[in-house]
């Protein structure tokens, strides 16, 4: 485990797996790096792997502070430095899509390629989660809610033959503040007016059933940044990256061999 300092104090943990040009990989919200445990190693034949714990999560510090997207991407920022990368590809899924909105609008130098996976442009223009969904997530029965979270991750099929760990469940050691700070951090992302200025190729990528962060999103996305790709995966869920592994990996390998030096 390693360890940054960024400009306001506070130890960022991370972590640098494999070798070869850089791949920052970003969870989604109150996760860890242990979010990406299925599925980095796809990526280690031409990749190395950079996971970075979020504030508040994993092995970094806690501040009971604001966080934001744009502050968990100036934490990415600080990681890359410490390391010496001046730019490299970025892979953010669900609220970890949104820091990759941030990283490549606000610092298009240091982002060579982008893919946004199972992710919002946020605001009022995004697509929410309807109250059914809502009410799943809040139930009061002890392993209700977790379940409803288990069902809009992966298949019926899927977790019928992988019992877990299910490492897209949230960080069990987060604070219970922590996790209320991650929550409004992804509640107030609104990239919308910044996804015009990314420059970065882009490819976006989203389970067709997924209802968790609902597929419309994917559209409204490419068609907002310049050039951007669309994949849609049929039949997948949120954690397409996961239960979906052969066809995902391949596919964001492919995109960012096809990318162009610069």
């Amino acid at each position: 485990m390693q360890h940054t300092t960024t400009p306001d104090g506070v130890r960022i943990a991370y972590q640098v797996r494999g070798e070869g040009a850089p791949l920052v990989l970003l969870a989604g919200q109150a996760n860890n790096h242990h979010w990406w445990d299925g599925v980095r190693d796809d990526f280690h034949a031409e990749r190395s792997t950079l996971t970075v714990d979020y504030r508040g999560t994993g092995e970094s510090d806690k501040p009971d502070s604001p966080y934001s997207t744009e502050i968990f991407a100036q934490d990415v920022i600080a990681v890359l430095d410490e390391l010496g990368i001046d730019r490299a590809d970025v892979y953010g899924t669900s609220m970890g899509g949104r820091v990759g909105q941030q990283l490549a609008a606000r610092h298009p130098h240091r982002v060579r390629s982008l893919v946004l996976g199972c992710t919002s442009p946020g605001g009022p223009h995004a697509v929410e989660r309807d109250n059914d969904v809502r009410r799943s997530l809040v139930q009061p029965q002890p392993g209700a809610a977790r379940q409803a979270l288990l069902e809009l991750m992966y298949t019926p099929g899927w977790l019928a033959t992988h019992s877990g760990p299910h490492r897209t469940l949230g960080d069990p050691a987060m604070p219970p503040y922590a996790q209320r700070r991650h929550l409004v951090a992804s509640n107030q992302h609104d990239a919308w007016h910044l996804l015009p200025g990314i420059s970065a190729p882009t490819m976006v990528v989203h389970g067709s059933d997924d209802l968790l962060n609902p597929a419309a999103n994917a559209p409204l996305l490419a068609n907002r940044i310049p050039g951007a790709r669309l994949h849609m995966i049929p039949g997948a869920r949120h954690a397409y990256f996961e239960e979906f592994r052969a066809v995902a990996s391949p596919l964001v390998l492919d995109f960012l061999t096809a990318v162009p030096p610069r």
